[in-house]
């Protein structure tokens, strides 16, 4: 990180991490995590300015899901936008609220998107078909627009064909629908995915682990689930990387580039 600028950003980053919703845990700014994730936010700027996009899926690895076979846990829309007549990347994304069960859509820089003390310093971005990105930049760019399929109620396991509930890659996966389709609620872009062969992640999931979960944790809940399929400890949820992979083969986006 270059000396000139590092002291600026990592105080505005401490800042940030006051106010942003994450983590949850109080905890002081950890200087180092902070460069860090700076760091790895100027390698991806970088390399979405090569790119030649102008609306990506950026996916993070802030959780730990190896035991389930998933290599990141989040992911945000990124667009190109302009500040005082010079290009910046914007993230649009989902966070949970933490110690509770709402959520809320936030518009962020790249910096801050990576200041959440991630698992591991490790990114992944997804190009979009340009005809997908060309609908989905000025949705992007719209407050009301952009929060049309938000649904408030949140469960970091919800159900893909539910509208009960809306985790973040839910949200992600259903407003590229909307775009792409122009679904005009929540269930026609479920309709449109399953009919573009969209697939989910199964967890496998027992009753004392569900149990305990929805005990523990507000912003779970297994309810949204069908009975066969949860008495079974089959639980179906969108990740980034079940969407990572039906992109390419739907025709909806390239391959994932993976950012160190």
């Amino acid at each position: 990180m270059n000396p000139r600028w590092s002291a600026a950003l990592l105080l505005a980053a401490a800042a940030t991490l006051a106010h942003a919703g994450r983590p949850c845990e109080e905890k002081p700014a950890d200087p180092q995590a902070i460069e860090q994730g700076m760091n790895l936010a100027v390698t991806t700027v970088k390399q979405l300015d090569a790119s030649g996009a102008q609306v990506v899926l950026l996916a993070r690895a802030g959780q730990d899901l190896s035991k389930y076979g998933l290599r990141y846990s989040h992911l945000g829309f990124v667009y190109r936008d302009q500040v005082n007549g010079k290009p910046v990347w914007r993230v649009m994304h989902k966070l949970n609220h933490c110690g509770t069960a709402d959520s809320a859509l936030y518009r962020q820089g790249v910096g801050e998107f990576f200041l959440d003390r991630p698992h591991r310093y490790e990114a992944a971005f997804v190009v979009l078909d340009p005809a997908v990105q060309a609908k989905l930049l000025p949705l992007l760019r719209d407050n009301q627009r952009v929060a049309r399929l938000n649904e408030k109620r949140y469960s970091m396991v919800a159900y893909p064909w539910s509208t009960t509930y809306q985790q973040s890659n839910q949200w992600a996966l259903e407003t590229l629908a909307m775009a792409a389709d122009g679904a005009g609620n929540r269930q026609q872009a479920q309709t449109w995915l399953q009919a573009q062969g969209y697939q989910p992640t199964t967890l496998k999931l027992g009753a004392f682990t569900r149990l305990g979960a929805r005990v523990t944790a507000a912003n779970v809940a297994f309810d949204d689930h069908p009975s066969d399929k949860r008495f079974a400890d089959r639980i179906e949820t969108a990740t980034v990387d079940s969407i990572f992979a039906w992109l390419p083969r739907a025709g909806l986006g390239a391959s994932p580039v993976t950012v160190r």
